[in-house]
Parts: C-alpha cells; sequence; structure tokens
C-alpha cells in the first residue's frame, strides 16, 4: 500500500473545512498509515474526537498539559512519533500563531518539538487568505521550510467565492504520496527557470519594462523544489523571497538573462520560461540623464535575443515550457508559439482578466501540447498561482516521461 507503515499526525484546526480532515483520515487509514490526530480548541467546535478516535484508532489529543499523557512527557513523544506534521485545515488564527514561534497549546508545542516535515493546508476566508498581516505570515513560514498546500479556489461557506478553501482530501493525499513519503517526480533533475520582467535602459535613471511581479515564475520554483528538483531561479528586478532551497541568481536585461540561462543549462533536465521579456531594448543608452527637449523624442529600439527559442536550438536535450502572456485570440497565438519556439509545452494566460496574470495571485492557465501530432489542452485554474504551478510541473513530468 503506498503509505504503508508511514506515520502521519494530522493536525485539525478550527474552520468548517474540518469535515473535509475526517475523509483526509480515512483515505490515510486505506492507504496503510497509522494515523494519530491532534484537535485545537477551535476545531471542537465544528467536529468531535469520536469521529477521528473512530477513523484512526487511536485516542485524539486536544491538550497540552493532560496530566494522563504528560507523566510521560506525551507531546515530545508525539512530536518524536511523526514521520509527518500535517496541519489540515490550518486557519489563519494557527498559522499566525505558528509563525510567531508560539508554544501556547499542543498543535503548536507539536511544530515546534518535531523533526519531522510540517505541511499546513490553509483554510480560511478570502479577505482573510489576502490580507497582508495574513500575507507576511506565509512568508516567514515557508522560509522556515514549512511547506503551504493551496488554499484553492471557489466558493465558500460564507458564501463568497476566492481563494482560501482547503485542498480536497485526494489532492492531499497525492501530494504526501509523491512529495513526502515518494520518489519525488524530479529527483536527481536540474531545472532552470526564468521569473519577473526584465528592464532595458534608456538612461541611468529610465527602463523600458512590463508589469510582470515574478508570482508565477517564483511559485514554480517553489513546486520544482517540492518535488526534488536542483533549481536554479533566474529573476528579474522583483521584490519576492526566494524559494527555499532554490539558487536565486538576480539579473537585470534579457541579455544578462540569456547569460545566466546559458550558463545555468549545461546539465539541466528542464527549461521553464516563465519570465516576461522584454521584446526591444533602446538602441542606444545614455550615460546621463535625458533632459526634456523642446521637441518630442524618438526612441530608437532593437529586437532582444529570443531567450526560449535559443534555449530549444541550443539544447534540444532539454525539455523546455514556455508561457505565452496574451491579451486577445489566446489559444490561437499560444498554439503558434508552440510550434515556433519548438517547445514541448506552452502556458497561455489573459493577461486582461480580472484578478488573473500580472500582479495578481491567482491565474487561469491553458497548457497546450501536442501528442501524435494533434494539439491537446488542459486547463488549470482560476486558482492561486502556487496550486497551478504543481499542476503545470506534474503535467511537465508526465510530459517529459519522468513518471
Amino acid at each position: 500500500m503506498g503509505l504503508k507503515d508511514k506515520k502521519i499526525l494530522l493536525a485539525v484546526s478550527g474552520g468548517i473545512a474540518a469535515y473535509k480532515s475526517a475523509e483526509l483520515c480515512r483515505q490515510f487509514i486505506r492507504e496503510g498509515a497509522s494515523v494519530r490526530v491532534v484537535m485545537t480548541r477551535g476545531a471542537l467546535a465544528f467536529i468531535t474526537p469520536m469521529t477521528f478516535q473512530a477513523l484512526s484508532g487511536n485516542p485524539v489529543h486536544t491538550e497540552l498539559l493532560d496530566p494522563a499523557a504528560e507523566a510521560a512527557m506525551g507531546h515530545i513523544e508525539l512530536a518524536r512519533w511523526a514521520d509527518l506534521v500535517l496541519i489540515a485545515p490550518a486557519s489563519a488564527g494557527f498559522l499566525a500563531r505558528l509563525a510567531a514561534g508560539m508554544a501556547d497549546d499542543l498543535l503548536s508545542t507539536l511544530c515546534l518539538a518535531t523533526s519531522a516535515p510540517v505541511v499546513a493546508a490553509p483554510a480560511m476566508n478570502q479577505q482573510m487568505w489576502a490580507n497582508a498581516a495574513t500575507r507576511d505570515n506565509m512568508e516567514r513560514l515557508q522560509s522556515r521550510g514549512i511547506a503551504l498546500w493551496g488554499p484553492a479556489s471557489g466558493d465558500q461557506a460564507c458564501g463568497e467565492v476566492g481563494p482560501g478553501r482547503m485542498l480536497e482530501p485526494s489532492d492531499i493525499l497525492d501530494r504526501v504520496r509523491d512529495e513526502c513519503f515518494g520518489r519525488p517526480l524530479l529527483k536527481g533533475r536540474k531545472v532552470v527557470i526564468t521569473a519577473g520582467p526584465t528592464r532595458e535602459a534608456i538612461d541611468p535613471v529610465r527602463y523600458v519594462s512590463n508589469h510582470s511581479s515574478g508570482k508565477m515564475g517564483f511559485a514554480l520554483a517553489e513546486a520544482a523544489r517540492a518535488l526534488g528538483a536542483e533549481v536554479v531561479l533566474v529573476a528579474g528586478p522583483v521584490s519576492l523571497a526566494t524559494p527555499a532551497g532554490c539558487t536565486r541568481i538576480d539579473v537585470e536585461s534579457a541579455r544578462e538573462m540569456l547569460a545566466a540561462v546559458e550558463s545555468s543549462l549545461g546539465d539541466a533536465a528542464l527549461f521553464i520560461g516563465c519570465a516576461a521579456v522584454a521584446d526591444f531594448r533602446p538602441r542606444e543608452v545614455a550615460d546621463q540623464k535625458l533632459k526634456k527637449p523642446v521637441q518630442n523624442p524618438v526612441l530608437e529600439l532593437e529586437e532582444n535575443p529570443d531567450i526560449l527559442a535559443t534555449v530549444t536550438a541550443r539544447y534540444p536535450e532539454v525539455f523546455s515550457v514556455g508561457f505565452a502572456a496574451e491579451t486577445g485570440n489566446l489559444l490561437e497565438h499560444a498554439a503558434a508559439k508552440l510550434d515556433k519556439k519548438k517547445v514541448g509545452l506552452i502556458c497561455a494566460n489573459d493577461v486582461t482578466a480580472a484578478d488573473s496574470g500580472f500582479n495578481s495571485d491567482k491565474n487561469t492557465i491553458v497548457a497546450l501540447w501536442r501528442s501524435s501530432g494533434e494539439l491537446r489542452q488542459s486547463r488549470f485554474g482560476p486558482d492561486h498561482k502556487k496550486t497551478i504551478a504543481g499542476n503545470i510541473i506534474r503535467l511537465t513530468a508526465e510530459l517529459a516521461g519522468w513518471q
């Protein structure tokens, strides 16, 4: 069985998504795992310990200072027992306490005391997920090596629609198999990913660029690393934290990005060109700031190198994935780019769509590839970019034959 003899500590915090955790517990047991359940006080308002005890076959733990358990330092014993600590659902309140390093209940204490991997599946109102405090907490947790799976986007119990839904139990089960206890799909493979915009200087203070935030490329880097890859992230000028375990090379211009990519591709298996590379650059760059002229200035441009086409031409042994940011005729333009650039996969998105594309945490991707000469496609989203990134990486591994 897929999870035979694996020891999973399933932690349930307060939220309506706690009902999904019962099904998740059942699926873990069916896979052969040994499951012990910890519930916060908030979780007790949504589902009873008896449910989890019946499903797991083990007593449920709810209190840090339980006299019977603490006679043998029960919370430390639980922390040592686990091969994986999975917090599902992970509420905004609990994640905030975890980010602060608090140990004021059983679950937060376990997370500090365990040497096992800690994974959180967030679940909360979409406005809470978008709040700046929550975003800051998520970055702090990820920088400490705590994996965040989700959230998904869709209808919420409060009646709102947006990112904040806990991933479905089947999705979490697949990720536990692949990323925690299986052979990661990309283990032993090097991946080079470009992200963000490029800046093409006009003079020392002005430049030509675009609206790319780099969030999609950074999400891809994080997803590839989680699946075991050695990741080199070539980033244009963005304000994002480096995903844990990734090597980052910062660049400004398209020519700098191409040089960094080529210096990293020698032993790579996969290249993902997610950066929004400026197609053109000024023909001449002024040494001094240009002063306002009497008449309108003319800016002469010349074409930048095509990084994706260069990689597919010079490194045919590397499986290459491209992105097509479009404002119309999405499938037509993406299919043309797929064939022209000779890539294995094109991921197309409409950057004019509301709450999607540039600067958004969400995206909608149509992935196109050819199989036996036939054009195939798969749609991901609308969903959080981190969720979509995982889907793209898994599809890429399948198309490259790395399953």
